[in-house]
C-alpha cells in the first residue's frame, strides 16, 4: 500500500505531460473557427496609378476599373491631389475615345462596306431620292403579288379605332390590287379563335390557299408603315428572306443593312447547321 501510495503522484504528473488522446462521441470538440483574413471590401485604399505609357496598354474594363475606385478614394478623403487624378483619369479615357473614333473615320473610308454611308446618305436630296425608289420596289413587288395574297382587317362593332384603319386599308386595296375583307369578331367568334385575334383593329396577311399567314398591323397603323410591313411579311411568307432579314429594306439585299449579306449570324441557318460557316473577316462581295 505504502508503495502504491509513493507511486501515485509520479504517475499523475507523468499523464499530465501526455497529449490528451480521449476520442469518440462523448469526447467531441468542435474544430476551432478559422480567423477570418478576409480583406474587408469597403476598406478605403489608395488605388496605385501607373504612368501613362503603362496605362496605355490596358483594356478598357481594367481602366474603367481603376476610374472607379479612384473616384470612391477621392470622395471619401475629399483632398485636391485625389481629386485631381480622378479628373486625368477621366481625361485619358476621353482622349483614348477621342482616338478610337478617329481611327474608326479612316476604317470607315478605307471599308466603305462597313460605313452606314454607303447605303444611306445623309443629305436631304438624296435620302429623299432614296426613300422613293424604295417606295417604287414595295409597290412593284405588292401588285406582283395580288393574285396570291390578300389582306384580313379584324374588328368590332363598337371599336372606334377599328373606324380608322379601314379606310387605310382600303387605300392599300385601291392602290395594290389585292383582295381585302373586314370581318367583325364579335359577329364571328369562331375566327377570333381561329386565327388567335384578342385586340381590334388586327390586320393580317393571308396566302390563298394556304395556311400561312402574319399579323402586320395591330392597332391603328399609318399607311407608309402598313405598305412597308406587307412588303415584308409577303417577302419573308414567300420565301424571299429569313427572318433575320426582316429589317432588310426595299434595294437593301447584300448591303449594309442586310444582316445576312456576309454571311450567317444564326445558329439555326442553314449554312451554320450545314457546316457552310462564313468567315466575316472576307473580302466584301463586289
Amino acid at each position: 500500500m505504502v508503495a502504491t501510495a509513493l507511486l501515485l503522484p509520479a504517475a499523475q504528473a507523468h499523464a499530465q505531460d501526455l497529449p490528451d488522446t480521449r476520442t469518440g462521441y462523448w469526447w467531441y470538440q468542435a474544430p476551432p473557427k478559422p480567423a477570418d483574413e478576409r480583406p474587408d471590401p469597403d476598406a478605403l485604399v489608395k488605388p496605385a496609378i501607373p504612368p501613362m505609357a503603362e496605362l496605355a496598354t490596358w483594356t478598357p474594363p481594367k481602366i474603367r476599373k481603376l476610374i472607379e475606385q479612384q473616384r470612391d478614394y477621392a470622395a471619401t478623403v475629399l483632398t485636391v491631389d485625389a481629386v485631381a487624378d480622378f479628373w486625368r483619369l477621366q481625361d485619358f479615357a476621353r482622349r483614348k475615345a477621342r482616338a478610337f473614333a478617329g481611327v474608326t473615320q479612316i476604317a470607315m473610308l478605307q471599308h466603305p462596306e462597313l460605313n452606314a454611308k454607303s447605303a444611306n446618305p445623309m443629305v436631304g436630296d438624296a435620302r429623299d431620292q432614296l426613300s422613293a425608289q424604295k417606295d417604287q420596289v414595295r409597290r412593284q413587288y405588292l401588285r406582283s403579288r395580288a393574285g396570291e395574297f390578300a389582306l384580313v382587317m379584324f374588328s368590332r362593332s363598337t371599336c372606334g379605332y377599328c373606324r380608322v384603319q379601314w379606310p387605310i386599308v382600303q387605300r392599300f386595296q385601291e392602290e395594290m390590287g389585292w383582295q381585302v375583307t373586314l370581318q367583325d369578331i364579335d359577329r364571328k367568334p369562331e375566327l377570333a379563335a381561329r386565327f388567335g385575334v384578342e385586340v381590334t383593329p388586327t390586320t393580317m396577311v393571308i396566302r390563298r390557299n394556304s395556311p400561312q399567314r402574319m399579323v402586320i398591323a395591330t392597332g391603328v397603323e399609318a399607311y407608309p408603315n402598313l405598305i412597308q410591313t406587307a412588303y415584308q411579311a409577303v417577302r419573308l411568307l414567300a420565301g424571299d428572306i429569313r427572318p433575320e432579314q426582316f429589317l432588310t429594306g426595299a434595294g437593301e439585299e447584300d448591303g449594309f443593312f442586310d444582316a445576312l449579306a456576309n454571311g450567317p449570324v444564326s445558329a439555326t441557318d442553314p449554312r451554320v447547321l450545314g457546316g457552310d460557316l462564313v468567315d466575316v473577316r472576307a473580302e466584301p462581295r463586289q
